[in-house]
C-alpha cells in the first residue's frame, strides 16, 4: 500500500477533476504489477496495474490488489474498474479508504463482494485521505478546496511598507511553494498583487506536465494587458463587474483568457459566486496566493480548508503591510482556532501545515 500511495502521490494535482490513485497487485509474495491514474480520461490506476501485470505475461487469478481509493463501480469516461478486477479472477482487495463519491460510496466493493472477492478497508486511511483532501472537500461541498499561501515574517508581514518583498522566504521554501502549486488545479490572487508584482503564477522550480489555471480578480479590469498573468504560458481566468465595458474586453480577447462576470455587493464580488463558477470548470483545488485583503476575506467568511505558511526568521516592523487583515475579534475567546498538522523546516525557514477544523473532519473523521 506504501508503494500504492507513493504512485499516486507522483500523480498529484495531475489528474483533477479525478482523484490521484495508486495501485500494486501481488501473488506469492512477489509484484506483478503497479500502475497509477494519470489524468482524467485516461484508465484507472487499477486498470494500469493489470495492463502491466499481463505485459509481464502473468495470470492475476488468485491474486491481490492494494488500491489507495476504492475502485469504481460505474460507466463515466472509462468503463468500472470493479468489472476488470472480476474479470481477471484477482481474489483480494485491499483498499485504503472508500469514495465519498455518491456513484460509489461502498457501492464498489459491495459488487466485489458479491462475486466472492475478500474485501479489506482502512489500510493507510488517513495517508490515503490526505493524498485526496482536495477530492474529498470538492465531492461533499460542491466547491474547490481552498488552500490559503502565506510567506511571511515571523512578526506577520508579507513586505514592508513600499511593498518590498522578494524574497522574504529562501529558495527552498519557494522550491515547496511551487510543488503546492504543481498540486492545485488553480492559482488565485487579487488585482492588487498583481499590480505590485507583475507575477506569471506559473510552475516553475518543479518539474510539470501542465501549469494550473491562473485566476485573477479584478472587478473593473486595471491590469495591463501586457503583463505576465496574460501571456500564453498557461489559462487565466478574470473575474470582473457584470458592468464592465464590453469594448474593454475585446481589447484582451484571446484563446487562454477567460472572463468571468459577476455581480458586486458592496463593491466586492461574493467568494461563494466565485468558487461556485470555478467548480462548475473543474477546478477542485484552489491555491490562494494572496494579496492581504483576499486572504483575509476567505478567513472572514470561513471559506478555507487549509493553510500554508512559510515564516522567514525576519522582521520588518508594525509599518509593513501584515498577511492578515482586520478581522473584528474583540475577545481572544472568539479567534479562529486551526489544526496544526505538520511543521517542517525549510533551512532557516519554517514551514507550518494548518487545516480549518470543520474541514478536517470531513476529510479524515467522516
Amino acid at each position: 500500500m506504501k508503494i500504492a500511495l507513493e504512485l499516486a502521490k507522483e500523480r498529484k494535482g495531475l489528474t483533477h477533476p479525478n482523484p490521484t490513485v495508486g495501485a500494486v497487485i501481488v501473488k506469492d509474495g512477489k509484484i506483478l504489477g503497479k500502475g497509477a491514474h494519470k489524468k482524467a480520461g485516461m484508465p484507472h490506476a487499477e486498470i494500469e496495474a493489470i495492463n502491466d501485470a499481463l505485459n509481464n505475461g502473468y495470470n492475476l487469478e488468485g491474486s491481490t490488489i492494494y488500491i489507495t481509493l476504492e475502485p469504481c463501480c460505474h460507466y463515466g469516461k472509462t468503463p468500472p474498474c470493479t468489472d476488470a478486477i472480476i474479470r481477471h479472477k484477482i481474489k483480494n482487495v485491499v483498499v485504503a479508504t472508500l469514495d465519498p463519491n455518491p456513484l460509489v460510496a461502498g457501492k464498489g466493493l459491495k459488487v466485489l463482494q458479491d462475486k466472492g472477492i475478500n474485501v479489506y478497508t482502512g489500510l493507510l486511511e488517513k495517508e490515503a485521505k490526505k493524498l485526496n483532501e482536495d477530492f474529498f472537500i470538492a465531492i461533499k461541498k460542491k466547491r474547490p478546496f481552498v488552500h490559503l499561501k502565506i510567506a511571511q515574517t515571523i512578526d506577520g508581514k508579507i513586505a514592508t511598507y513600499t511593498g518590498s518583498s522578494k524574497w522574504i522566504t529562501n529558495e527552498k521554501s519557494r522550491e515547496y511553494a511551487h510543488l503546492l502549486r504543481k498540486q492545485s488545479s488553480a492559482i488565485m490572487v487579487g488585482v492588487s498583487t498583481v499590480l505590485k508584482d507583475n507575477p506569471s503564477l506559473t510552475v516553475r522550480y518543479v518539474e510539470t506536465e501542465r501549469q494550473p489555471v491562473r485566476v485573477l480578480i479584478d472587478k473593473d479590469l486595471k491590469t495591463p494587458r501586457n503583463f505576465n498573468i496574460f501571456n500564453n504560458q498557461a489559462k487565466t481566468i478574470v473575474f470582473v463587474s457584470e458592468s464592465i465595458d464590453e469594448e474593454k474586453l475585446k481589447a484582451y480577447k484571446s484563446s487562454h483568457i477567460e472572463f468571468i462576470k459577476l455581480p458586486l455587493f458592496n463593491n466586492k464580488f461574493r467568494l461563494s459566486d466565485i468558487l461556485n463558477e470555478l467548480y462548475k470548470r473543474d477546478i477542485i483545488h484552489l491555491l490562494v496566493e494572496g494579496g492581504s485583503n483576499l486572504i483575509t476575506q476567505f478567513v472572514r467568511e470561513n471559506l478555507f480548508d487549509k493553510l500554508s505558511v512559510f515564516v522567514a526568521p525576519k522582521i520588518i516592523g508594525k509599518e509593513g503591510i501584515s498577511s492578515l487583515g482586520k478581522l473584528e475579534i474583540d475577545d481572544i475567546s472568539k479567534s479562529i482556532n486551526l489544526k496544526r498538522e505538520k511543521v517542517r523546516l525549510f533551512d532557516e525557514d519554517i514551514y507550518i501545515e494548518l487545516y480549518n477544523h470543520q474541514s478536517f473532519d470531513e476529510i479524515f473523521n467522516t
